[in-house]
């Protein structure tokens, strides 16, 4: 019963699926066509493909960036590309997202493995993903063009964007923990490579790389702010010593 469950593509009541918790009301599903490790090589393969091409224009448009500047491009590509597209896709096809079966729409159902709430349209992950997917995609594509520029506006945003990201992400851990600890929910199947894998690590790292970067632009700003202050003193001091002489 189990391999028909996770295997068959027929269209199953909804009350029969492999998404915890397992009284979750999942209307329509279809079990995906493709195995995971298909799945998750093609998307690999489709970040590989991204990256290449966003580091030959970099070198093309600005050949003598630091390689720290050329790696914070390549990240908020990628992350750019993934809220824009893969998210925005979630907030647009959340209602129909158990029965869908092209290459977004079996990610997120092997992504449910870990996190039902993606194929029920629970409220919190809709509109999380949805305001990330509208503010945080375009803006991270804005940064990665203000870094290949070199423009003083790389910094407020940068560091706008990543506040941003380590927030929703927060919230995203801190309210399934919520429902799972206080209210007996739970929304992860058993396995562990599930939760750590996908749930844990695939979140975690907008919480490491947004953090960092973080810190990096508030640093900057901080230094800058103190130089200019210097100038300032200074410029006020000579403005001084000239009207006594």
């Amino acid at each position: 019963m189990a391999d028909y469950i996770l295997n068959s593509s027929t269209k199953l009541p909804q009350a029969i699926h492999p998404f915890y918790p397992l009284e979750a009301n999942i209307v329509g599903y279809l079990a995906n066509q493709w195995s995971a490790p298909i799945l998750l090589g093609i998307f690999a393969g489709g970040w590989l493909v991204i990256l290449g091409i966003t580091l030959a224009l970099v070198r093309t448009h600005n050949p003598n960036l630091p390689s720290r500047d050329k790696a914070t491009i390549l990240w908020f590509v990628l992350t750019g590309t993934i809220h824009l597209f893969f998210e925005g896709y979630f907030a647009f096809n959340h209602a129909n997202m158990p029965g869908k079966q092209d290459l977004f729409g079996q990610l997120w159902k092997e992504y449910s493995f870990s996190d039902s709430r993606y194929l029920t349209s629970e409220s919190f992950v809709l509109c999380m993903e949805t305001v990330t997917a509208v503010c945080w995609g375009p803006l991270s594509f804005a940064v990665a063009l203000l870094i290949t520029y070199e423009h003083p506006l790389r910094h407020p945003l940068q560091a706008l964007v990543s506040l941003g990201q380590i927030y929703g992400d927060v919230l995203y851990y801190a309210t399934s923990m919520f429902d799972h600890y206080v209210k007996g929910l739970t929304y992860c199947r058993p396995e562990a490579y599930y939760f750590w894998g996908y749930y844990f690590f695939m979140n975690f790292i907008w919480i490491v790389i947004p953090g960092i970067l973080l810190y990096s632009s508030i640093s900057l700003s901080a230094k800058a702010f103190k130089v200019l202050d210097q100038q300032t003193r200074t410029a006020q001091g000579n403005g001084h010593l000239k009207k006594s002489d």
